[in-house]
């Protein structure tokens, strides 16, 4: 903490938490979690539910408070509480025009995609898969079929998955003491998997079990819910003595870089190869692949990456138009892109419409679009393991990460300044 603002920086930070949880109480699923202690949120968060409007006037107050405030650990509760301004502004029933949202939100500024890249993309599935372009829809969709955990096994592959990379982020990253992770199987979520935190440095990673999981996806899965996604964030945090890092909120920018760092996992701890890797881990689960067959699949997910953002393209369509088509028209742009049938298009709109999830497509799309190549600009002698626990211990916002993916960039080594101090527990 520096010594000349600390203080000041910590009463707008005990603030900041309290109004968080309050707001929580009126915005159902902004909370993901709180890792500080339960008594003093349980008084934060007593009495009458709290007026919307009435927080969004103390989020601009707490705002004018940080003037004067210079640093990183300012900047960072500057860009979370413009996240809760806009949050609250919502509950109290203002409108937001969608890319207004998510800019004020997430701190990005999103457009569509590139159509172009999606044509690449779809050039190098046809070649992988061995089939001309104009059957690359029926080749995908007989490939995912043959790709398909049958849901009887879906437990123990998700367990075996886990296993291994619980071991892998050991060694790149490290684990504090006493962490652990349950597993559950659940029905009927618009979601494949989830991550909810259920005790001091324990959390329960959830698996849909009609998601449809497919054997090359769910290495992916496992590392962005558990290792060394959510769950390992939320355990290294924990003791922290920075009052902010113990709130995380969804639509803010510490969600956006949370999803970027958990989308980003598999590529830290276990890197190029992680489909075979996957394959000997699974070796023991009735139906898994053999190793060439899983790296086909991480050969796949590869050249997918680019269409990735045709999700937020749908979310556009969805929450950026009033025409009365506008649901059909992103359901037919999933489907043409994303090389899907009208039942996954389908369930991807429930998660796109749903309330809760209105803007949080964007924090895995630009999330992973910003955390890739701040990642690549590690320092020579960093380990992207540990590069990766970086993003774990320490607070960030967009722009930090573009501020720092620009240094490198012109070859120069960012400064560390005392608020970039690591404050996760020991491991």
């Amino acid at each position: 903490m520096d010594g000349t603002d600390g203080e000041g920086l910590d009463g707008v930070a005990w603030d900041y938490v309290r109004l968080g949880l309050r707001l929580g109480r009126v915005v159902p699923g902004l909370v993901d979690a709180h890792l500080g202690d339960a008594a003093a949120a349980e008084r934060a968060t007593a009495g009458p539910s709290p007026i919307p409007e009435d927080l969004r006037r103390e989020a601009v107050a707490l705002r004018h408070r940080l003037a004067g405030h210079p640093g990183r650990r300012a900047e960072y509760l500057d860009a979370q509480l413009a996240a809760c301004e806009v949050v609250a502004s919502r509950a109290a029933g203002a409108t937001a025009e969608f890319t207004a949202e998510v800019r004020s939100c997430l701190g990005v500024a999103i457009a569509a995609g590139d159509e172009d890249r999606y044509r690449a993309a779809h050039d190098a599935l046809a070649a992988l898969l061995g089939v001309p372009l104009r059957r690359l829809p029926a080749a995908m969709a007989a490939f995912r079929d043959a790709d398909r955990v049958p849901p009887e096994v879906l437990r123990e592959a998700t367990a075996a998955v886990l296993a291994g990379l619980r071991e892998a982020t050991a060694a790149a990253v490290g684990l504090p003491a006493g962490e652990r992770v349950d597993l559950e199987v659940v029905t009927g979520a618009p979601w494949a998997g989830f991550t909810r935190r259920t005790g001091p440095r324990r959390s329960t990673m959830q698996v849909a079990v009609d998601a449809g999981h497919r054997w090359s996806h769910l290495p992916l899965l496992a590392a962005h819910e558990a290792y060394p996604g959510h769950h390992l964030e939320a355990a290294r945090t924990e003791g922290t003595p920075r009052p902010e890092r113990t709130l995380l909120l969804a639509r803010t920018p510490q969600s956006l870089v949370a999803e970027g760092a958990a989308e980003l996992g598999l590529e830290a701890v276990v890197g190029p190869g992680w489909g075979p890797w996957a394959a000997e881990r699974l070796a023991g689960v009735p139906g898994a692949p053999r190793p060439e067959r899983a790296a086909l699949g991480e050969a796949v997910e590869t050249a997918s990456e680019p269409l990735a953002s045709v999700r937020q393209d749908a979310a556009l369509l969805l929450h950026g138009s009033s025409a009365p088509d506008r649901e059909d028209r992103a359901r037919a742009h999933l489907r043409r892109w994303l090389l899907v049938d009208d039942d996954r298009a389908g369930r991807m709109l429930e998660f796109l419409v749903h309330p809760r999830w209105r803007i949080h497509t964007s924090t895995y799309v630009e999330g992973a679009r910003l955390v890739r190549p701040w990642l690549a600009a590690r320092p020579p002698g960093t380990t992207p393991g540990q590069r990766f626990a970086r993003l774990l211990d320490e607070s960030w916002t967009p722009a930090m990460l573009r501020r720092e993916i620009d240094t490198a960039a012109r070859g120069e080594r960012y400064p560390r300044h005392v608020d970039d101090t690591p404050m996760s527990p020991s491991v």
